[in-house]
């Protein structure tokens, strides 16, 4: 029988490095080869930034893999299991004891530009003046929008940044994206919709803009200029996701309490 193979990362404090021992001491005395390039099984230690850091840098080889995370952050949205309840997560893989569920990631194509993905959120925001913005769903112009910048997110990613701008929370499980404004401007020459929209996860949203000069693209947490770029378009990739491991029930709601 071939050996499965994984790879692991941690967050960089010394309660997730001794996690990281320890499981890679553990997995390797069961007969797993840490293998970063062609691994079945990737560990994560640490929060939800770590989680989507990983997510990032594992792109390359997400759907070959399953995700399997332990929480010493400060938020645990992503993982089931704290750094208390290591024995419990070990013992749980080595027994299979899991389920696989499946999350989206957002596909943004800037036109003739560059191509990126977000488990979260693609956002645009001109911090140095009021950006204005086409918007375009499913090929039917919406509406123009004139603020700082707007925001695209998936179920996970609507308790992140988008919630932190008055987005609504999606109830895991539901297959929808949602769009909100950035300190978007209304008066009787500038009106948007200026409240949330939340849409089905197969619409195509197009963002076009004379210029987006000094505006920048973010997605998840890595942030790019635009100043050479007039069209966006962002939907839900078809062909890539996230495999991520469940080994314990944790009601949703006893997750979004975690939140405040």
């Amino acid at each position: 029988m071939e050996k499965k193979r994984y790879t692991i990362i941690a967050r960089p404090d010394e309660v997730s490095a001794q996690i990281q021992r320890n499981a890679e001491e553990e997995l390797q005395n069961a007969g797993f080869i840490r293998d970063d390039a062609n691994a079945d099984y990737g560990f994560i230690i640490g929060g939800d930034g770590t989680f989507i850091y990983a997510v990032h840098q594992w792109f390359y080889r997400l759907k070959k893999m399953q995700l399997y995370g332990i929480h010493t952050g400060t938020l645990g949205f992503y993982t089931d299991y704290r750094d208390s309840d290591y024995r419990e997560f070990m013992d749980k893989f080595f027994a299979g004891d899991f389920e696989e569920v499946t999350y989206p990631l957002l596909h943004v194509d800037v036109k003739g530009v560059m191509v990126h993905h977000a488990i979260n959120e693609v956002r645009i925001e001109n911090p140095g003046r009021t950006q204005k913005i086409d918007v375009y769903v499913d090929g039917e112009y919406f509406e123009t929008f004139r603020g700082t910048g707007m925001l695209v997110c998936t179920q996970l990613g609507s308790t992140a940044y988008n919630r932190s701008i008055g987005g609504s929370v999606i109830q895991e499980g539901l297959n929808l994206i949602e769009m909100a404004e950035i300190a978007g401007i209304h008066h009787a020459k500038a009106r948007s919709l200026y409240a949330p929209i939340i849409l089905k996860d197969t619409v195509h949203i197009v963002w076009k803009s004379e210029s987006f000069k000094g505006a920048l693209l973010g997605t998840d947490s890595s942030v790019y200029p635009l100043d050479d770029a007039t069209e966006i378009e962002i939907y839900t990739c078809p062909e890539e996701w996230v495999r991520m491991l469940r080994g314990r029930k944790v009601s949703y709601f006893d997750r979004l309490k975690s939140l405040f």
